[in-house]
Order: structure tokens, then sequence, then C-alpha cells
């Protein structure tokens, strides 16, 4: 389906809200569990999590100001700044985690049209218009939410979210066509599949992690 940078703002506030009510349910024993990310406890997730709004930020601020802000210094960085959160007492781990994702959301309604359409470069290399930050955004805030493993699924997430996150999934992995065993599932299912999280497609093929 189309998207519009007004869908993905949308889809941004939906996925955080839904992260955040769910993060905010965790004390530091909760924090401490695995996500159903192989390796990552809840902790590192939330740290994530944080981290990506900021480092989202540094590209709405390079769509402002015209000043190159990469998202992360390097790979390296990145890890670090994921461990260095995922220490944090819960208390000031997830106020990091609130106060992260209001600077984004602040950040972005001050974009203009002009800014809106300037190119900045995404971590994965990527150059693209600062009106696809909110989709990115969205897509780490909603499909994390569900990473967590707190009841959220991906049922839960806006089904007009779920068939642009198909196909944007099926983009990047080259699926043309859905495989018969696939084919006709509920779409929270089909989603679910197609980003390598748990499904009930029993007989699907494994298609490997995604984001």
């Amino acid at each position: 389906m189309s998207r519009t940078a007004q869908d993905a703002r949308r889809w941004m506030r939906q996925g955080t809200d839904l992260f955040l009510d769910a993060a905010s349910r965790l004390d530091e024993a909760a924090l401490a569990e695995p996500t159903t990310l192989p390796g990552w406890t809840r902790r590192h997730l939330v740290a994530h999590v944080a981290a990506n709004a900021d480092a989202l930020g540094n590209l709405v601020r390079w769509a402002a100001t015209g000043e190159r802000t990469p998202m992360y210094a390097g790979p390296q960085e990145r890890a670090a700044g994921i461990e260095r959160g995922a220490a944090l007492p819960a208390a000031e781990l997830l106020g990091r985690l609130r106060d992260s994702a209001a600077r984004l959301d602040t950040a972005m309604a001050a974009l203009t049209p002009e800014q809106w359409a300037h190119e900045v470069v995404t971590a994965q290399g990527r150059t693209v218009p600062a009106t696809e930050l909110p989709w990115l955004r969205a897509r780490e805030a909603c499909v994390h939410a569900v990473d967590l493993g707190t009841g959220v699924g991906f049922a839960d997430l806006p089904a007009d979210f779920l068939a642009a996150l198909g196909d944007d999934v099926r983009a990047k992995r080259g699926l043309a066509e859905l495989p018969a065993e696939v084919a006709g599932a509920p779409l929270a299912d089909v989603t679910a599949w197609l980003a390598g999280r748990p499904h009930p497609l029993t007989t699907a093929p494994d298609l490997g992690p995604w984001l």
C-alpha cells in the first residue's frame, strides 16, 4: 500500500505510546528478563529504542540545519550506548526512554516543509529525504513493542501499518509473491512471519531475522 508522511507520523505516535505503556509496567526484575530477540534483555531493548530516538533526532537536526549529523559515530558507539543505557536503574532508563521520544516528536514538529525535503543519510548508508524518518521510527517503535514480550502482538498494531510494513519487508527480501503456506493467512500473522518474529504459520519457510 502507499503510505504518506502523515500516516508515518500517526504510526510513530501509536507505536511510541504502545512501547512506552508496555515498558512503564516493567520493574527492575522484569527489565532483566529476555525479549523475543535472541541475546537481548528488555533492558537492552528499552535502551536501544531510547538511543534510536536520539539518533533519529540527529538526522532531524541535519535536515533542519544542513549540518551533517550522523545517527551514530559508528557501530561501536551505537553498541556502547545501548550497554550504558541497559546498566541504568529502571527509573532512569524509563525516564530516558520517555524524554528521548518526546524530544524527537518535538523536533519533527518544528521542521518546515522545505526542511522535510532535505536529504539525510541513515545508519545503513541510505540517502533519504527527512520525510522518511517518521517511518523509520514507526517501524522501530511498533515492532519492538511486540519484541518486549509483555503481551503486545502484531494484531495490536494498526492494520494499515501492518500492510505498509509487509510491503516494505517484502521489497527488502525480494519476495514478489507470498508462498502458498502464507498466502491468505491473517495480516498480523503474515507480517510477523515477514519480520522474522514468532508466528503461528508452522509450515511457512524460515526467513530469518529482520530489523
